[in-house]
């Protein structure tokens, strides 16, 4: 029996070891096609009940052909009184579903074919759901890529619809806090040229539309870009991008007319520390050009996060401060100034996911401190304090419509919001994840009228396979 011990650990360590597996690395992450489950090739590495669908061989002595199916639930809970700040005066309680399941198959080392079928469910919601709220069924990915997998060199061909998602989300990100989440049809050339990651792409937005297989590309919009990152020393990264996009209708507080914008910016940042006590932060600025009717769009951001961590310490807090800035717009010139997020990422500011002011022509501070109450109970407390950057420009959703518009109105404060996050991290597939947050009506929303305070809460339970 010793023997056979000793024989069968000698097999799992050379099996590991020809794979290159030494610590195999379990995650799900944000976008399920960056799943890697071929550790499980091995199978004295199956240990999760899910695991025998997570790698599935198609060919008998072809390790590079299988098969893996995944998914999520995810359950919340939604309550918003006054939303928009009174502009829909009572307490709207509704109870959203996601559903997700995915099948990523890959053929050999060049050629993949990933799936993944979305259901967004809404209920008792006052006025019917939003776009952002239901769809019966569609795919939220389906495309086919060819090119080495998992060569450091190369090109990765990519076409058929699929979601994007790109450095802290503030322009580019798949919508993760509303039910519905973002996709777009089109091609997109992945590459690894020495230290760069660089990503290229051409596509049309999808149209949520909430019946059976019926989004279609928005024909109206084509968005276009490329974002590049590398690492630098001491865990600093370095991030470059380009946007482009054509909308045949957008609307500011100066009026309606087609859009034409480009963005050009870069990040420099750094992960927070998690074994010892350190800096981390996340510096971003963007500049914007273009046309808009027979105007230009001269527009611009500069974002900023500086956080400290105590790993070791009770309660292994993590103290942060946010200063952010993006410009707004004259209707008296003939230069569109608002700033456009493009496709944010939905709670923008935090605990709000899918109400409250968006991040055009604002300013806001935001501290926050996180703290680690056990090891898989997390709770956040923060306050956001928000101003018009431009008082001649209103104030608008996190979409990008216009929410309030300016008038007459000349008062700089909008706001504040005091809020608290409590997650409970169960294990690797599920979660528990309470929201509370008031945003209290400034100047700026009293005088334009309503300017009720807007109160928000959520309750989350979701899992992951």
């Amino acid at each position: 029996m010793p023997g056979r011990r000793i024989y069968a650990a000698v097999f799992a360590l050379s099996i590991s070891l020809a794979f290159g597996q030494s610590d195999p690395v379990r995650k799900y992450n944000l976008l399920r096609e960056d799943d890697d489950w071929t550790f499980l090739r091995d199978p004295t590495l199956r240990e999760d009940i899910w695991d025998p669908i997570k790698y599935i061989p198609l060919r008998q002595g072809a390790a590079d052909w299988n098969l893996s199916l995944g998914g999520e639930v995810r359950q919340s809970f939604e309550a918003v009184g006054n939303d928009n700040w009174g502009q829909q005066p009572f307490n709207n309680a509704f109870w959203l579903q996601r559903y997700i399941a995915h099948a990523d198959v890959r053929y050999g080392k060049y050629f993949r074919s990933f799936v993944q079928l979305k259901s967004g469910v809404e209920l008792f919601r006052q006025g019917g759901p939003r776009p952002i709220d239901k769809k019966d069924l569609d795919f939220q990915a389906a495309f086919i890529e060819v090119g080495p997998h998992d060569a450091p060199r190369g090109f990765v061909f990519r076409i058929g619809r699929q979601e994007l998602n790109y450095g802290s989300g503030r322009l580019l990100s798949v919508r993760e806090g509303p039910n519905v989440r973002q996709s777009f049809d089109g091609v997109k050339i992945r590459s690894k040229l020495g230290q760069w990651n660089i990503d290229a792409f051409a596509v049309r937005p999808t149209l949520d539309k909430p019946g059976f297989f019926d989004n279609v590309p928005d024909h109206r919009t084509g968005f276009w870009g490329a974002y590049a990152t590398r690492p630098e020393a001491k865990g600093v990264f370095f991030d470059a991008y380009y946007f482009g996009i054509d909308h045949k209708g957008s609307t500011y507080n100066r009026g309606s007319a087609r859009e034409v914008r480009h963005s050009l910016g870069t990040r420099l940042w750094r992960r927070p520390a998690t074994k010892s006590s350190g800096w981390d932060f996340d510096y971003e600025g963007v500049w914007q050009f273009g046309s808009f009717g027979s105007a230009n769009i001269r527009a611009w951001t500069l974002a900023s996060d500086t956080a400290y961590r105590l790993p070791s310490t009770p309660l292994a807090p993590r103290f942060s401060l946010k200063a952010d800035i993006s410009s707004g717009d004259d209707p008296k010139t003939r230069t569109l100034g608002t700033f456009s997020a493009l496709y944010p990422i939905g709670n923008y500011f935090g605990v709000l996911a899918d109400t409250g002011p968006g991040p055009q022509n604002f300013i806001d501070i935001h501290p926050r401190v996180q703290s680690q109450i056990l090891h898989s109970i997390s709770v956040s407390t923060d306050v956001v304090v928000h101003w018009r950057e431009n008082l001649h420009d209103g104030v608008y959703a996190v979409p990008g419509f216009l929410l309030r518009p300016a008038g007459i109105n000349t008062a700089r404060f909008v706001g504040y919001r005091p809020g608290v996050e409590a997650r409970w991290q169960i294990d690797r597939h599920a979660f528990l994840q309470a929201d509370y947050g008031v945003f209290f009506a400034g100047r700026f929303l009293q005088e334009s009228m309503p300017g009720r305070n807007l109160n928000y809460w959520t309750l989350w339970a979701g899992y992951k396979f």
